[in-house]
């Protein structure tokens, strides 16, 4: 046999093409992590400013054009509102000027990512120094003194997710070529379902209590561990249904190359690029990451809009993979 017909017998198409998506995965990787995390710069950063009569215009206006617009300013009536609202999550930070004197106060929320709260004491020290004034800075959500950079539900959500996607994975590939049907779907959703419940209270248990690294609900984080887990595991068989799988490479680069560094983990989604500012927050890291930091930091607010995300991808897998499932079956069916 010449090394042809070896190298032909070795390497299959399928496996050649196999290990090109495996080439792609790994370059997207790269690419993606890189391209989110290698240059971060806080961009229209949601700040209140409190300032008395046409000093609060004045001050809003001034922010408003710092160089590369770091800051999206908007004028606040007192501080009582800006408190509030940097906890409703609504703004990151606050200035609160004192005209009987030249100390200003800036609010900020460590808890929301440390590094974002870091780059708004640097903007306003320069800002304030050139107006000969300082700022005092006041933690109104400050991260815990376990939780290093505020990545610890950045970490705790990422393991959600490795979870959900490995269950789904090892389920298919343990199937080997049995086909799908229905039943078979049904089960598969259910185990994943019961390792969510598992899972969320596992992460929730070891975060909290074993190593104090969060504080905030434990019932409040355990249910989000089970629809983080859940979610990206009915995705995960929903693409091995419609793919085979492939759709285990599809997972890893919906979850992993697109969904992790656009999380707001190592750095909050002002501080990300445009692209990946956009995506964050529809993708289920993203949604994790902002959920867990509210049960955390900020008395479970603003949590709507990230758990209908959560929802909708284990809605949507679910669906997806009992009807192609079904699909799968009938057309056997009909071709006996």
């Amino acid at each position: 046999m010449t090394f042809a017909d070896e190298l032909k017998s070795a390497v299959t198409p399928r496996a050649a093409l196999l290990v090109i998506g495996v080439l792609a995965l790994q370059l997207l990787f790269i690419a993606s992590y890189v391209g989110a995390l290698h240059n971060p710069k806080p961009k229209d950063v949601a700040f209140g400013v409190v300032a008395p009569g046409e000093a609060a215009a004045q001050t809003k206006d001034k922010l408003a054009k710092l160089p590369g617009k770091p800051l999206d300013p908007r004028v606040l009536k007192d501080e009582g509102e800006a408190r509030r609202q940097i906890m409703d999550r609504k703004i990151d930070g606050a200035l609160v000027v004192d005209p009987r004197g030249t100390q200003d106060t800036l609010l900020v929320a460590s808890g929301g990512g440390k590094a974002l709260a870091n780059a708004l004491e640097t903007i306003t020290t320069k800002t304030e120094g050139a107006e000969k004034r300082t700022a005092k800075t006041v933690d109104v959500a400050a991260a815990s003194s376990q939780d290093f950079n505020g990545l610890s539900s950045f970490y705790l959500v990422v393991g959600w997710c490795v979870g959900g996607y490995l269950c789904a994975s090892i389920m298919s590939i343990s199937a080997g070529t049995k086909p799908p049907n229905p039943q078979r779907a049904a089960i598969r959703l259910g185990a994943l379902a019961l390792l969510a419940i598992a899972g969320g209270i596992g992460g929730a248990v070891i975060i909290g209590p074993i190593l104090g690294a969060l504080p905030g609900s434990i019932m409040g984080l355990w249910g989000l561990g089970a629809l983080v887990t859940f979610a990206v595991g009915a995705v995960t068989l929903a693409l091995e249904e419609l793919t085979g799988i492939v759709g285990i490479g599809l997972a890893v680069l919906l979850i992993v190359v697109a969904g992790n560094p656009s999380a707001g983990g190592a750095f909050p989604l002002p501080m990300l690029p445009p692209f990946w500012n956009a995506i964050g927050p529809a993708l289920p890291p993203g949604a994790g990451t902002w959920v867990a930091r509210s049960i955390a930091y900020f008395r479970g607010n603003a949590v709507t809009g990230p758990l209908l995300v959560l929802s909708a991808w284990a809605v949507v897998g679910t669906v997806v993979t009992l009807l192609v499932a079904m699909r799968k079956t009938r057309e056997r069916a009909g071709a006996h």
